[in-house]
């Protein structure tokens, strides 16, 4: 008890003294604040002042605490006080205060503090006559109050989140005393202010006690310095006050990047906003925490800020954080000008006077040493001409004169009326006189005409005597110019042909009319017929099913007997070999004594007969494959040699004549052989099997000759040659036989003996025909790459070109019994395609390609040579250069 009763009379001393210090301090800022805006250039300028201010509130407690470690009495605290103060009112008077009588009024106001002041501390006079036993214990005092300062920093602490409230009301409460306008009050009112000053002291003392520790080192070393200034401190106090002041009034927030704000500032950077539009936040801060978006008002609230608020008009939001910015009458003047269009700055002279640094200064000598010419003085012939062309106009009334043309401005500026129920045939007439048609533009250039084209944009040798020969008639060409290749940009040459081209370019533009077309838009699925898919076309042979390899050369041609069991076939090693079809087994080999190019098995199965074309000879083979009974009949039928009493012409005689087969020819099934004077290409049947016609393409009028079985003769159909004959074939049905030459397609009627149709095929040359089992239909194939459809009831010209193949067609053949047409090239490739004849005559035929097969391999450039189809079944026989026939199924 004897301790404690000395410490708590201090501790009370010390709090009762500092509360009575800050109410001085208070009362003196406020006759300091009106003053603020003028003083801060000067404060600006001291930078001691400035430096020691940012510690002012934490060096007013530090001071007390320091004058109770050194047993100060609460008389010299109040000498301290009262010194620093009328050294502040010194200092401060030019600046702060108005006149005299401010000052007069003050200083009373501040006798009247100190006198009630005095009365208090007369009263704790008893309390001073213990001041030796506080002396004698101050020790302990010192530690009591070290404890004192370490619980206030704890509780500064704990206070660190209300640091900017009670900043915030300090500065509020200075600027209303800013704001007041008259300086000079009732002695109750300015108690007031002296009470709620020294409220926002003691909360001013809470926030500024972070650093106390060090400063108190540096105050304490400082006092104990003899040069130590008390006034000196509460002078840095009141400058660190005028600072917080202007600052908490003059700035806004986001203005510094202050440490103070880290919480409060948007830190989310330079991001687009609208990456967070589907968010309740606009981003994260440094600490990688959610910014919240800021709240916005509903319509309602919009609308009464909209009737409330005077500067509603002039308030836009600032995207980055959400606050409502207030526009200057700076900012409106500034967007009132771009808008109309005028120059930002309102103080910019653009009619500035110009300095003319050309024509300032006058020439005192010519530039020209010679004098002018005489024509020069003399008035112009030319202008005189045309003067007196405009005369005579105006006297003519050519030419309106100035007044007229003066009026009809006038009455061109007056309102314009137009005819509101116009018909729209006149105003379609109107839009058709002034519609402009623009010229038609330029095409852009392609990749031939780079400085570095690629390769195939370059000419070949071939392609230059190309350009070279359309010289005479350069519209012709493709390009108008020869594609050239430069390394590098700057490598290319001027273009010669630049002013043609532009001169050419004029005429076009200047000589060709220009007219509208009217263009139908047509869909080219619509041109285009609608194929079926050949899914639904089934069936048509797809896969190679057998290869038939016995031959040793190339197979020129294959035949099928009419009941599709074997197959004959025969080529360039003068063999003809019949295999089995089913099993591929090879049955018999018959020698011919030369090249095969054709093979032919009769269609009527009442005999059993192959006929061959070999060399100049055609020989009629006997299988003998198949019924027994049909094998043996031929053979007797063919022993007999019928006697005819008719007289065969020299003609017929010099091109064939008719030989029974003995020997090793019967032995090898060779009955009949006919010794032609010309090599045999063709061999064909008639349907009934009695008929066969042979062809020799260099035989002229005498190429074609028809042999009757029955009575072994021979006769010759054409007397003068149309050309050069390539193929012959009989009509299914009509005794009619068709004559394919080079070029054309010949139709005769071997009754009447006369020509019904010419086929026109518009090709070089014709390879092989075939005719539809119909009848109405041929198919021709060329050795220029072309398929010619022909429906001999539609046209003479084909029905349709088919380009299926890349080489030349080779052989042709449609099947008997499904619509199905095959065709065979040099390019190995054998195409399988739909033909359906509809016998609707108005329905024209369907032509789909279906397959493309190709196994063969090419032997001297020569692929597929024959192609043939199966008599029931839809397979497909090939016969190719590569000693093979394959069989698809």
């Amino acid at each position: 008890m004897h301790v404690f009763v000395p410490n708590l009379i201090c501790r009370v001393k010390i709090l009762f003294n500092f509360e009575k210090m800050g109410q001085k301090r208070v009362s003196k800022r406020k006759y300091v604040n009106p003053k603020l805006k003028e003083n801060k250039n000067e404060t600006e300028k001291d930078v001691h002042v400035s430096h020691n201010a940012k510690n002012s509130d934490m060096e007013d407690l530090i001071a007390a605490q320091i004058n109770v470690d050194e047993d100060a009495t609460d008389d010299e605290v109040e000498e301290d006080v009262v010194i620093s103060s009328s050294d502040e009112e010194v200092e401060q008077d030019k600046v702060i205060f108005d006149s005299d009588d401010e000052v007069e009024q003050d200083e009373d106001i501040f006798d009247s503090d100190e006198d009630n002041d005095s009365e208090e501390d007369n009263d704790s006079d008893e309390d001073n006559d213990d001041s030796d036993e506080v002396n004698d214990d101050s020790d302990e005092v010192n530690d009591d109050s070290d404890d004192v300062n370490d619980d206030s920093d704890e509780v500064n602490d704990d206070s660190d989140e209300d640091n900017n409230d009670s900043e915030d009301i300090q500065s509020e409460n200075s600027y209303e005393e800013v704001q007041e306008d008259s300086p000079i009050k009732s002695k109750d009112d300015k108690l007031k202010n002296k009470s709620k000053s020294s409220k926002s002291l003691t909360f001013k003392d809470k926030t500024s006690t972070k650093k106390t520790a060090p400063v108190i080192n540096k105050l304490k070393n400082n006092k104990n310095h003899k040069n130590f200034d008390k006034a000196q401190m509460h002078k840095d106090a009141h400058n660190e006050q005028k600072t917080n002041v202007s600052t908490a009034n003059d700035e806004d927030e986001y203005v510094y990047d202050s440490s103070d704000e880290e919480d409060i500032r948007n830190t989310i950077g330079n991001v687009p906003l609208q990456w967070y539009n589907e968010y309740d936040h606009i981003g994260y801060d440094w600490q990688g925490k959610k910014i919240p978006k800021p709240e916005k008002g509903d319509e309602l609230d919009n609308f009464l800020k909209r009737m409330e608020d005077p500067n509603f008009w002039r308030t836009i939001q600032d995207p980055q954080t959400g606050q409502d910015v207030i526009l200057s009458e700076a900012d409106i003047d500034l967007i009132v000008r771009i808008q109309k269009q005028k120059i930002p700055d309102i103080q910019f002279d653009e009619y500035a006077p110009w300095a003319d640094w050309f024509t300032s200064e006058v020439m005192k000598t010519p530039l020209r040493k010679f004098p002018e010419h005489k024509r020069s003085f003399l008035p112009s012939k030319n202008e005189a001409r045309k003067v007196s062309k405009l005369v005579h106009a105006l006297k003519m009334g050519w030419m309106k004169s100035t007044a007229e043309m003066q009026t009809e401005r006038e009455k061109d500026k007056g309102p314009q009326f137009y005819m509101l129920w116009q018909s729209d045939d006149q105003a379609e007439e109107m839009r058709r006189i002034h519609k402009h048609i623009p010229a038609p533009k330029r095409y852009l250039p392609g990749h031939a005409e780079s400085y570095n084209p690629p390769p195939e944009y370059l000419f070949d040798n071939k392609e230059l005597k190309e350009w070279d020969k359309l010289k005479a008639t350069p519209w012709k060409r493709k390009l108008h110019f020869i594609p050239q290749k430069f390394n590098s940009l700057r490598e290319v040459p001027a273009y010669p042909k630049y002013v043609k081209e532009r001169f050419q370019r004029c005429l076009d533009l200047y000589l060709c009319s220009r007219s509208l077309k009217m263009r139908l838009t047509i869909e080219p699925e619509v041109l285009v017929p609608q194929l079926p898919s050949p899914k639904d076309l089934q069936p048509f042979p797809t896969t190679m099913f057998m290869v038939f390899k016995g031959h040793t050369d190339m197979v020129r041609s294959i035949t099928v007997e009419p009941e599709g069991q074997f197959i004959a076939s025969g080529g360039d090693d003068m063999l003809l070999k019949i295999w089995e079809v089913n099993t591929g087994r090879g049955l018999k080999t018959v020698p011919c004594g030369g090249v095969i190019r054709s093979v032919v098995w009769r269609p009527n199965q009442a005999m059993s007969l192959i006929v061959v074309a070999a060399d100049k000879k055609v020989l009629l083979i006997n299988p003998g494959v198949g019924d027994n009974l049909i094998t043996s009949k031929t053979d007797q039928l063919l022993e007999i040699i019928p006697q005819s009493e008719i007289i065969v012409s020299d003609r017929v005689q010099s091109a064939v004549q008719w030989e029974q087969a003995e020997g090793d020819h019967w032995n090898n099934g060779v009955r009949i052989i006919l010794n032609h004077f010309k090599t045999v290409k063709q061999v064909t049947w008639h349907g009934k099997g009695d008929y066969f016609a042979t062809v020799m393409p260099d035989g002229q009028n005498r190429s074609v000759l028809i042999n009757q079985l029955s009575k072994r003769r021979s006769q010759l159909p054409f007397n003068k040659s149309k050309g050069l004959i390539q193929c012959v074939l009989f009509h299914p049905i009509k005794p009619y036989l068709f004559v394919a030459t080079q070029r054309n397609v010949r139709v005769y009627d071997l009754v009447q003996q006369i020509m019904i149709k010419k086929l026109l095929s518009n090709s070089q040359w014709i390879s092989s025909m075939d005719i539809h089992p119909g009848g109405d239909n041929v198919l021709v194939g060329t050795y220029d790459r072309k398929m010619l459809w022909f429906d001999l009831d539609f046209s003479k010209e084909p029905y349709q070109t088919l380009r299926l193949h890349g080489t030349g067609v080779r052989a042709v053949a449609f099947h008997k019994r499904y619509p199905l047409f095959a065709s065979g090239a040099d390019d190995r490739a054998l195409i399988v395609s739909h033909g359906m004849v509809y016998n609707d005559l108005l329905q024209n035929p369907l032509i789909v390609p279906l397959k493309r097969l190709c196994n063969h391999e090419s032997y001297n450039d020569f692929g597929i040579l024959d192609v043939i189809f199966h008599p029931i079944e839809p397979w497909v026989f090939s016969a190719g250069a590569d000693f093979t026939i394959r069989m698809y199924t």
